[in-house]
């Protein structure tokens, strides 16, 4: 209780460091800053900050959007379902830039061309939503997240859809996401099976960090360019990641190779298991779950709950019933192959769609 209390009044303290009501001067300048990605999952695609800088007024600060709350009550059952609340933080820059300097990840700034009556709205509207509800906002991947929430706030103090979300392209979303994680196959194999139809539509949306800053270069205001400068703050020296086989696919391809020349009915019974259990965890997501990007997941067809149907008749001698599953779940396996044809990870899954035909159409297995 008296953790709580005192983090509790350090947050008070915090808040009203930096939501007190300024009158930013003639010389305030407003930016948007862009992170690099990163190996780390949450690094991954890059951040969105938005920095006001005031010298007459000794204020430097950068707002965010992206915190949760670890405390949150049921936190991994709400993250899962797509209803937990993220909420906007402010820092000083100088604490921003540290942190990211020592996680080793590229900084840019874009500083924007705006009238001061327009910076003072834009920074009122986001330092007023510190200390109310309005600092609340549901996580979304693709529609709303750390980039969109600053596009929003920045179209809604100039009062036009100057940064415009929609893009027309020729790539869908899952292409566009694709290379961030070619350093980590596992990773990106994670990434890939997890999400539904919806990364498969046209990425019309501006949603990512450094797609953002791109298109930032290129918009205008006030029949100017939007973006007054362009800085590289600090540019992260990464060196190319050594080879990894336990984060290749030749891993995949080794263990399923295993398992396929064994040919040992328990290893191939746990194996089958294994697909059921994911296919019921991507199916109860799909229906639990208010996150888009992982309805309707066809990725079901190759990690099957059916296969524990199948184990089921088949350990029970059932065998007019099992020939009828493992039949039904051939089917579906072929309806997979030509749905993934076409889509950029389907080289990643190739093992194991081989893998699972192999075992299927052998007729017998060892008895051992």
């Amino acid at each position: 209780m008296g953790k709580k209390l005192l983090s509790f009044l350090f947050l008070l303290v915090f808040f009203q460091g930096f939501s007190q009501s300024v009158q930013l001067s003639e010389n305030a300048k407003v930016s948007i800053i862009t992170i690099g990605t990163a190996a780390p999952s949450y690094a991954l695609y890059g951040h969105t900050g938005i920095r006001f800088k005031d010298n007459a007024n000794h204020l430097d600060v950068v707002f965010n959007y992206g915190a949760f709350d670890f405390d949150t009550p049921n936190f991994m059952l709400r993250f899962v379902k797509g209803d937990l609340q993220y909420f906007v933080t402010s820092n000083t820059y100088a604490e921003f830039e540290y942190s990211y300097r020592y996680e080793n990840r590229s900084i840019y700034e874009q500083v924007l061309d705006l009238p001061i009556d327009k910076i003072r709205t834009l920074y009122t509207e986001i330092n007023n939503s510190l200390t109310s509800d309005e600092r609340f906002y549901t996580y979304k991947f693709i529609d709303k997240n750390c980039t969109t929430m600053v596009i929003d706030k920045v179209n809604e103090a100039l009062g036009d859809n100057v940064i415009d979300f929609q893009k027309p392209q020729e790539k869908t979303y899952r292409s566009v996401l694709f290379p961030y994680a070619n350093e980590h196959f596992l990773q990106q194999l994670g990434i890939n099976i997890i999400f539904g139809t919806k990364v498969d539509q046209e990425a019309s949306k501006l949603f990512l960090p450094l797609d953002l800053m791109q298109e930032l270069k290129t918009i205008t205001y006030n029949e100017k360019p939007l973006v007054k400068e362009t800085t590289t703050i600090f540019e992260a020296q990464q060196e190319k990641a050594p080879f990894n086989f336990f984060d290749s696919i030749y891993l995949v391809i080794v263990v399923l190779g295993i398992i396929v020349l064994l040919n040992n009915r328990k290893v191939t019974s746990i194996y089958f298991i294994l697909l059921g259990l994911l296919g019921l965890f991507f199916t109860f997501i799909g229906l639990y779950s208010f996150h888009e990007e992982v309805l309707w997941n066809y990725n079901v067809l190759l990690f099957n709950p059916f296969y524990l149907v199948f184990l089921y008749f088949h350990n029970r001698n059932n065998v007019i019933k099992a020939k009828r599953v493992k039949w039904l779940i051939l089917l579906m396996l072929v309806i997979y192959v030509f749905v993934v044809f076409n889509k950029v990870y389907f080289i990643s899954v190739l093992p194991i769609i081989i893998a699972n035909f192999i075992f299927l159409v052998r007729i017998t297995w060892n008895k051992n």
